[in-house]
């Protein structure tokens, strides 16, 4: 398995990493599955994302409602947070999650909660703090689709 780590010391270097991943699945869409302590990055990286994409509508952080949806851009851009779902409420929309995965993209911030019920194909981003305000993304793969976006993000 190819993975893919990028350090971003500002925003602008978290930008570029942004907009070439847009390129990358603006046409088919990906299943992403973020994960990292609060303030890592992980809903500034999709806002990032959201805006490469096209998307119009404001992006925020979708932790007291669980969803948002955008259908401004190419491809519908949904964005679930599970943080307040935890555990339990994670099983009652696994299923459900499943029908995110085609013809869109969609990003999950704290997937730790699925306890890697989540089985399909999908992309693990890792957001970590590096030295002062750099943040490190680290790309896991999971699945051939992923894996060749990864290995053109590593191009």
């Amino acid at each position: 398995m190819q993975k893919y780590i990028k350090k971003c010391k500002t925003l602008d270097d978290t930008k570029v990493l942004a907009s070439s991943f847009a390129d990358l699945v603006k046409d088919d869409g990906i299943f992403v599955n973020l994960y990292g302590e609060i303030g890592a990055g992980k809903t500034a990286f999709v806002k990032l994302v959201a805006e490469a994409l096209g998307v119009k509508e404001k992006v925020t952080s979708p932790s007291f409602v669980i969803l948002n949806e955008y259908h401004s851009a190419n491809l519908p851009v949904y964005h679930f947070d599970l943080y307040r779902l935890e555990n339990e409420g994670v099983k009652t929309i696994v299923e459900e999650l499943r029908e995110y995965t085609r013809k869109c993209i969609t990003f999950v911030e704290w997937a730790e909660f699925s306890q890697d019920e989540i089985p399909f194909e999908h992309l693990k981003i890792n957001v970590t703090y590096g030295d002062d305000e750099e943040r490190i993304y680290e790309f896991i793969p999971y699945g051939e689709k992923v894996e060749k976006i990864i290995g053109e993000l590593n191009q």
